[in-house]
């Protein structure tokens, strides 16, 4: 059975939406904010920035999956588009630290 969740997530510099789905063998979890995306690595930056959006991409393994928005805030970001950086994501830092940049921009 396919597992869905949403939640809101709160953090100093405001408020955005996490959706995390499972379903038997994969799952996938993101954070929206106004301006743009924290999401898990089922999300791909090329694409993305094709369309010129603000996406921060951190990544799990498997034995330790992100399956939850609270996982995606201590994830570590791997990959970003363009315009993620250009709101001063940068690589290394944690999925709160860029979704703090994605509300104050």
């Amino acid at each position: 059975m396919t597992k869905v969740i949403t939640q809101a997530v709160t953090i100093d510099a405001g408020s955005a939406t996490g959706l995390g789905v499972e379903w038997e063998g994969g799952q996938l979890v993101i954070i929206g904010a106004e301006k743009g995306l924290v999401a898990c690595g089922a999300i791909d930056v090329k694409v993305m920035d094709k369309f010129n959006a603000v996406v921060a991409v951190a990544k799990g393994t498997p034995q330790s999956p992100l399956k939850t928005p609270d996982d995606l805030l201590a994830a570590k970001i791997v990959d970003a588009t363009s315009k993620a950086k250009e709101c001063g994501v940068t690589i290394g830092m944690s999925g709160k630290e860029a979704l703090e940049k994605l509300l104050t921009m």
